[in-house]
């Protein structure tokens, strides 16, 4: 026989396409070819597979090899194809036999040993895989990762040797068993914050419904320990939206079965890029903001991040999507996490500490504070202020509440949240909004009085409405009271951000 095909997986986005891997040997001047738009990295295995061949022991065909990766029109990037493209070589060359070739669907880089070296996206390729009715056979170090998926049938080897011996029926590959077992996350306890009751409780009713939080105060107050312990007091991750995060890092090349069903937190520096915050490339691959799906994203020092940088985060945070078009390809990719910034009040960062010493004109803090767009202000649901901690306060045994404690009455608001509308309230659409979240008659004059004194703009007012629906689903309300309607309020006027 002297055409082989085999199945493989092309990463565009977070789909997985098919790829049809067709191997083909003619009489001729001996050659090397691989047509199908390869990227670099697949011209390369040409190389790749002829020494895992030769050092594998088996015969390398001395004739004309074209190799066709299909459909032709989708761009094909790294080693993933080395290992189909190796398949194929020993099948229609007639050194292992190509009946079973069609069970499976095959992904790995080769090394010149023939060892089979890991991938990025498995978690993403298996997926597919599986609904296609498929096992897949790919590199041991892969397997956990994509055993993840339910139903999916996975073939972990260590080298091409025991793909061939498998494929000739002499020492069968066993099926990958993944460990249930999973134990519950350790974050960072909220009880180690000193102080601020208040910017705990803020940060408990974003956590509650989902919303995205400011916080601005001088140095040393604590914002990162925060932020960091942010994680902790988020509900438990669903087997759904584990399945999305894990499948979003590991198209990022990052992805660690022991952080499964742990919320991923991010922090990027504020000398990142758009593209490194959004994601992109030639190839797409998925950004910051992506790979914190349904997790944290934590931007410290939010004004020193360029302009432009932040802007791109405006669709985002609306969407909970990202669209990466580039001329000959798009790209799409979920973006639902938690903003959570930080930033000091003035350049200095001293700006109403209790020793006094910011000198800071009102032109410096006015053009500072210019640097985030009022766009991107009113799509920010908690914007909240974390004061200087006084020292008999850093002084004390640290005493308040543990991430648990606040963690459990999260989890109640949440199940409350999905009970009545299928999602936390910061996902939900204006009609939605103003009939879950509208408040009684006080608080609606309340709500009215808070427009005119404020300022608001319907998106600040209907992001109110969902912070307030919060406040009540933590407080086991089903009606939103001027209590409610009063601290959401609150939480867009603090330290005048909003």
């Amino acid at each position: 026989m002297s055409l082989a095909v085999l199945h493989s997986r092309a990463l565009s986005g977070m789909d997985a396409a098919l790829v049809t891997v067709e191997v083909h040997l003619a009489n001729g001047l001996p050659s090397f070819t691989i047509v199908g738009l390869p990227e670099t990295e697949v011209k390369e295995s040409k190389d790749r597979v002829r020494a895992a061949l030769l050092t594998c022991q088996f015969e390398f065909p001395n004739r004309r090899i074209t190799v066709n990766l299909a459909p032709a029109d989708l761009p094909k990037e790294s080693g993933r194809f080395d290992l189909p493209i190796a398949l194929g070589i020993l099948a229609a060359s007639g050194q292992i036999p190509a009946g079973r070739l069609p069970e499976y669907e095959y992904a790995g880089e080769l090394a010149l040993t023939g060892e089979l070296r890991p991938i990025r996206g498995a978690l993403a390729m298996t997926y597919h895989a599986a609904h296609c009715g498929r096992s897949f056979i790919l590199p041991e170090a892969n397997a956990a990762e994509a055993a993840l998926v339910e139903q999916a049938a996975v073939y972990p080897a260590q080298s091409l040797l025991q793909v061939a011996a498998h494929l000739g029926g002499r020492d069968a590959l066993s099926r990958f068993v993944p460990d249930t077992r999973h134990r519950k996350p350790c974050y960072p306890d909220m009880r180690e914050v000193k102080g601020q009751a208040q910017p705990k409780r803020a940060l408990e009713v974003a956590a509650a419904g989902g919303h995205s939080v400011l916080m601005s105060g001088p140095p040393g107050t604590g914002k990162s320990m925060l932020a960091a312990r942010f994680p902790g007091i988020l509900p438990q991750m669903s087997e759904a939206e584990a399945l999305e995060s894990a499948a979003m890092q590991s198209l990022g090349g990052m992805f660690d079965v022991a952080s499964w069903k742990r919320r991923p937190y991010r922090a990027p520096h504020h000398t990142a890029s758009a593209v490194a915050l959004v994601g992109g490339g030639s190839n797409p691959r998925p950004g910051e903001i992506s790979i914190a799906m349904h997790g944290v994203l934590f931007l410290d020092e939010l004004p020193e991040f360029e302009r432009h940088v932040l802007e791109v985060l405006r669709e985002p945070l609306e969407s909970g999507r990202i669209t990466i078009s580039r001329a000959a390809r798009r790209a799409d990719f979920r973006a639902q996490f938690q903003l959570i910034a930080a930033m000091n009040p003035c350049p200095c960062g001293y700006l109403g500490h209790f020793n006094g010493k910011c000198r800071c004109s009102p032109d410096q803090i006015a053009r500072y504070r210019g640097r985030i767009s009022g766009p991107l202000l009113d799509r920010i649901d908690v914007q909240i202020e974390v004061p200087a901690v006084p020292q008999e306060d850093l002084l004390r045994q640290a005493d308040g509440e543990t991430s648990d404690a606040i963690q459990e009455r999260v989890e109640s608001a949440r199940q409350r949240q999905l009970a009545r509308q299928g999602k936390p309230n910061a996902l939900l659409a204006v009609s939605e909004t103003e009939a879950l979240c509208a408040p009684d008659a006080r608080g609606a004059a309340l709500l009215q009085q808070a427009i005119t004194r404020l300022n608001l703009s319907a998106r600040a007012y209907h992001r109110v409405l969902k912070v307030a629906r919060s406040i009540a689903d933590l407080a086991g309300s089903e009606t939103v009271l001027p209590p409610h309607i009063a601290e959401a309020v609150q939480y867009r006027r603090m330290g005048g951000l909003g």
